[in-house]
Parts: C-alpha cells; sequence; structure tokens
C-alpha cells in the first residue's frame, strides 16, 4: 500500500451517495417550481394558438383582394408583420422559459449541494459520489446507456444520503421560508 491509501484507510474516511436526479424527480419544491415553467408554457400555448389563427385569417384575407392593388399589398404586408412578430415573440417566449428553467435547476443544486455539505460534515463524511439510481429497463434502450454508464456500480444502501438531502430541502431551502440553513456542529 502506498503511505498515502494508508493512511486514508487508517484515518477511517467515510463516504456516501446522493441521487441528486432522484431528488430533482420528486421533491415537491422542485417539481413546483417546474410545473409553474410548464404552466406558463401551456398557457403561452394558447396565445401563440390565438396569434396564428389570426395569421391565418389575415393571409386568406389576402385572397379576396386583386393581386397588385393596394389592400392586396398592405394586407400582404401586415401578414408578413404579423408573422414575424409571432416568429420573435415564439423564440423570446422560448428563450424566456429555457432560462428559468435553467435558473430552477441551477439554484435548486446549489441548494442540494450545501445540504450534501451540510450531512457530510455533520456526519463526518469525506466524499459523496453522485449516483443514479435509476434501474435499468431493457424496454428503453435510454434507460440501458444510462445504466451502463453509471460511476456507482455498488453501493451499500445505508451509504444514500438522498432522503437526508430531501429532508434537508424541505426544512431549509426550497420551501422559501426564509430560514437559514444550521450551522454545523
Amino acid at each position: 500500500m502506498t503511505p498515502s491509501l494508508a493512511t486514508a484507510q487508517e484515518a477511517g474516511h467515510r463516504v456516501a451517495v446522493v441521487d441528486v436526479a432522484f431528488i430533482f424527480k420528486n421533491h415537491p419544491g422542485i417539481k413546483a417550481q417546474v410545473a409553474a415553467v410548464e404552466n406558463d408554457l401551456k398557457s403561452y400555448g394558447g396565445e401563440m394558438q390565438k396569434k396564428q389563427e389570426e395569421l391565418k385569417a389575415a393571409a386568406e384575407q389576402i385572397k379576396s383582394f386583386k393581386p397588385g392593388s393596394t389592400e392586396y399589398s398592405q394586407q400582404e404586408e401586415r401578414v408578413a408583420g404579423l408573422e414575424s412578430k409571432l416568429r420573435l415573440d415564439m423564440a423570446r417566449k422560448k428563450k424566456e422559459l429555457a432560462d428559468a428553467e435553467a435558473r430552477i435547476y441551477f439554484d435548486n443544486y446549489q441548494k442540494i449541494a450545501d445540504g450534501v455539505k451540510f450531512l457530510a460534515q455533520h456526519y463526518k463524511i469525506n466524499l459523496v459520489l453522485r449516483y443514479n439510481s435509476e434501474n435499468m429497463d431493457l424496454e428503453e434502450g435510454q434507460s440501458v446507456i444510462r445504466g451502463v454508464m453509471k460511476n456507482v456500480v455498488y453501493h451499500d444502501d445505508d451509504l444514500d444520503m438522498t432522503k437526508g438531502v430531501m429532508q434537508y430541502l424541505d426544512k431549509y431551502s426550497v420551501a422559501g421560508n426564509g430560514a437559514a440553513a444550521p450551522t454545523n456542529r
């Protein structure tokens, strides 16, 4: 054994794992934030449908004018303007929603990391590895690929701090109750 490995083993380093993906999929506070963005997207979809119908009606109205007439040209410009505005609005909203979703994941990942740090320090854990507890499903190819690519092949269930991190989030972070995270004792 190398001196550093022997020293590490003598010191009794402790390791734990956390399933971040499970937390994102199952924590009620995070799910509520994601649902709010999805609801915003759905309501925006209704608005976009109305604007698309207005555009379609304006395009249909062109047919009622004589090609080359002033009315025809004006309606053609109106349709082009509506179409351009619709595309621009859709692109802006898509970016806005993508940014909102990224912010949710960013902010909550920071809170998860704080929870992992708090629990690791409290229980004197030296290393916490991220893992995926999802079972492979032979019927779903992506599930098999994710399963084969797992970094943690085996762990004792007692090493899993995922539930503890979720409890930390419930108590100190996602609820948004303004409570400060506990200090390490």
